[in-house]
């Protein structure tokens, strides 16, 4: 912690800087009706003793501002009244938000109804186990590496532990059990280095600063929400400022980072939003400076686009983007982290992913009680690898072939409709239209010559349609009861599945919440093509399976501090394992890089979670927060030897505690520090056979012992400073992530030396210092 002590000790000569006037700020925003989304004129908007009152547009405009952090208050006569807390106004860039109101069902007389701070979802239909995930507040987590995945690890519920990944693993199950969502259009894994029905990576390909707040959701979600058993994270894409032109260059552990937003033609209508970043080590190697990694260098670089056009009378355009390329070269005697095995050090390896994915949607309100949106878009995710055995130097003989590739072309439509100020009806269809090549031959344990493990050039589609009805018994009871269905053309499988969720909230605003529903996902599409014999022996299966029951309450002690509590339960079925009797079970796939090798499955297989969490949640108020996360939880699988055994991902107890401090050193000078410390269990392991092992010269796991063994539990402590100036018309920013400032050695592999038979251990990162800084004007 020396450096630490030094860094803020060279600072201190910063309070003593003349003090300046405060600069000051537009702040700016649209309000709209949460369910018809119709703009909402004559709403009453008021930070600190400043006001102003929404168009006919919905739109307001705050001027002269001062920088800081300041409460917006939103109030208007039949709605609820909202208050948004801790909005934070930068000289740099006009603050812009986008708010939702809600209808007050009963007219109640001589009632005065106290706003209160919530983190529900912003998709009104998710009544239960869903959060509003901030991206301002998402960036304070101390090691959240700016990536929203990591942000959502912090919430009850979500199993981290892999330093390496921004995985996210959800009551137990898969992380491959995870939907992501863009612009209502479900997108592939948004990650550099990542394959193909994967979920996770080690670098995001999203962007936290053209992102607006979004939804993260940990089970029973509501009808919209499909092809998908663990949870769904919703993701929003901010629009760019339509009335000037602003810019934004930052550099850090993601990448150099560029960004420009700025009205598209006249002011005041259309706009833009562009960010590029490339890969910081990549771009220093470039520099022909050497960054102690040899040829091992991670490139990439990934692009977020929008553009938003609203007309005056064929309604609004959105055309949004999203891509990533990536790419690594591994020379002979440079794997230090031993990944591959003290045994594949004569290889020569290169990977790359790429991914990309462009939607245009079009909303419009066809009245005050009817709101339609349509969208198309196009995908595309590319996993590609070579391996080499190096005779004399030089790569020889090929090892490993990989090149996987789908294209999908994705559309549909939703209507919303309200029936009356009680009931809201809403549904939608859409189609996935995929088509994809995969290749994939390597060296199989035992053999010498490389055989082909996958070759197919398919194309099939995924058919998606919902509907639901929202009733609201009172201003505090409301119900959701809906169905979501889906159909795979590639072997007739389908799946109807009805969602139901109820919440109760008081006057005094506590909460009980109950969700209730049938969810079901595809496999991914390599296993359906496994060959035995040179024939297809999973092409026909089912999707797998799960049921959800969650109940919840929620309790706020103040304003500013709640406390929330949520039981569930889920019954997991229809889970591919093998046809003779063995351990294999697919809700264990996502725990390794790609998927395994296994022929002759069927739908057999069942599992469980149950788990209790508790979220205690102080939010931003005069410059501190805190949030505290408990997650109890057990999750068991049956393959067919018929042995109930841990998954993969049973730590069965996870404790994350995040707080932090702002401080304002004079006028326009803020530090702030961050902190967080996050302890979990063990993740269960499968011992190898150490005898088998030499025998045989390559890995040998013992089946018998199946994840009967666990690793230490993982611990990490972060510890975050930043530093923000406001100067005239341009704010910078910089912070010092510093992770795992106890240096704790979390395991993150093992590996044996199939001559020895000695097992290793490959620890996860050590202390890793994050230094970031962004300049906006």
């Amino acid at each position: 912690m020396k450096p630490l002590f030094w860094l803020l000790l060279l600072l201190l000569p910063l309070r003593s800087f003349p003090q300046q006037s405060l600069p000051v700020q537009t702040v700016k925003g649209t309000v709209t009706d949460r369910y018809t989304h119709i703009p909402l004129p004559g709403v009453t908007v008021q930070i600190d003793r400043i006001g102003a009152v929404t168009n006919e547009k919905g739109e307001f405009r705050i001027n002269s501002v001062p920088v800081g952090r300041h409460t917006l208050r939103f109030s208007l006569m039949g709605y609820e009244p909202l208050v948004i807390g801790n909005v934070e106004v930068n000289a740099g860039k006009e603050t812009v938000v986008e708010i939702t109101l809600t209808e007050n069902i009963v007219k109640l007389k001589d009632y005065i109804v106290t706003a209160q701070q919530k983190k529900g979802a912003v998709n009104p239909l998710a009544q239960v186990s869903a959060r509003q995930l901030g991206m301002e507040e998402g960036m304070r987590y101390a090691g959240s590496r700016n990536d929203p995945s990591r942000m959502a690890q912090n919430f009850a519920g979500v199993i981290g532990g892999n330093d390496a990944s921004n995985d996210i693993v959800i009551r137990g199950n898969s992380p491959n059990g995870v939907l992501y969502r863009m612009e209502g259009v479900d997108i592939p894994n948004p990650n550099h280095f990542s394959t193909i029905g994967a979920s996770g990576g080690p670098v995001t390909i999203l962007n936290t600063n053209t992102l607006r707040n979004s939804d993260f959701m940990t089970g029973a979600f509501p009808a919209p929400y499909g092809n998908a058993l663990a949870g769904a994270f919703d993701l929003r894409l901010r629009n760019g400022n339509k009335d000037k032109y602003e810019f934004l260059a930052e550099v850090g552990f993601n990448g150099f980072e560029a960004a420009a937003e700025g009205p598209l033609g006249r002011p005041g209508n259309a706009s833009f939003l562009l960010d590029y970043r490339y890969s910081t080590v990549a771009a220093i190697q470039a520099l022909g400076l050497s960054v102690g990694t040899g040829t091992a260098v991670p490139y990439y670089q990934d692009l977020n686009l929008k553009l938003h056009a609203p007309t005056k009378n064929a309604g609004t355009f959105n055309l949004f983007a999203l891509g990533g390329l990536s790419n690594i070269h591994f020379g002979p005697d440079e794997d230090t982290t031993g990944l591959y095995g003290s045994d594949n050090k004569d290889r020569d390896r290169k990977y790359a992913s790429n991914t990309g994915v462009a939607g245009l949607t079009h909303s419009y309100n066809f009245n005050a009680a009817t709101f339609g949106r349509a969208f198309v878009a196009l995908s595309f995710t590319q996993s590609t690898g070579n391996e080499f055995i190096v005779k004399d130097g030089l790569p020889a003989e090929p090892a490993v072939k990989l090149d996987n590739r789908q294209t999908k072309t994705s559309l549909g439509y939703q209507l919303e409709h309200r029936l009356n100020a009680r009931n809201q009806l809403s549904g939608g269809i859409s189609a996935d239209l995929m088509r994809f090549r995969l290749d994939q031959a390597y060296i199989k344990d035992g053999d010498d010559v490389i055989s082909a493990d996958l070759d197919a050039r398919e194309s099939t589609s995924l058919a998606k349609g919902w509907i639901n009805l929202q009733h609201h018994f009172s201003d505090h009871l409301t119900a959701n009861t809906g169905v979501y269905a889906q159909y795979l053309a590639l072997n007739g499988s389908y799946s109807a599945e009805p969602r139901f969720n109820i919440k109760y909230r008081t006057a005094n605003d506590q909460a009980l919440s109950l969700g209730l529903g049938m969810h079901s996902q595809l496999q991914p599409l390599e296993v359906y093509f496994r060959e035995t014999g040179g024939k297809l022996t999973n092409n026909e299966l089912d999707f797998s399976r799960s049921l959800h029951a969650v109940l919840g309450y929620e309790l706020p002690l103040s304003n500013k501090f709640r406390i929330k509590t949520e039981a569930y339960y889920q019954h997991l079925y229809n889970i591919p394992v093998q046809r003779e009797p063995g351990p294999f079970s697919m809700l264990n796939t996502g725990a390794q890089f790609g998927f395994p090798d296994e022929p002759n499955l069927v739908n057999a297989g069942t599992g469980k979670n149950y788990g209790l969490e508790l979220t205690l949640e102080k939010f931003l108020d005069k410059g501190f927060y805190l949030l505290f996360t408990q997650s109890l939880f057990n999750s068991k699988f049956l393959a067919s030897d018929k042995v109930w055994r841990n998954t993969a991902f049973n730590s069965q107890y996870v404790t994350n505690f995040l707080t932090g401090r702002e401080w304002t050193l004079r006028p326009g000078f803020n530090l702030g520090v961050d902190t967080k410390v996050s302890f979990a269990g063990g993740q269960w392991y499968t011992p190898f056979d150490v005898e088998k092992t030499i025998a045989k010269g390559y890995e040998v796991y013992d089946d018998s012992r199946t994840f009967s063994l666990r690793n230490n539990p993982y611990f990490r402590w972060d510890v975050k400073i930043s530093f923000t100036w406001e100067m005239g018309r341009t704010t910078q920013k910089f912070f010092m992530d510093f992770q795992n400032v106890t240096v704790k050695k979390n395991i993150y592999i093992r590996r044996i030396n199939t001559t020895t038979g000695t097992v290793s251990d490959i620890n996860q990162i050590g202390f890793f210092p994050n230094v970031n800084y962004q300049f906006t004007f």
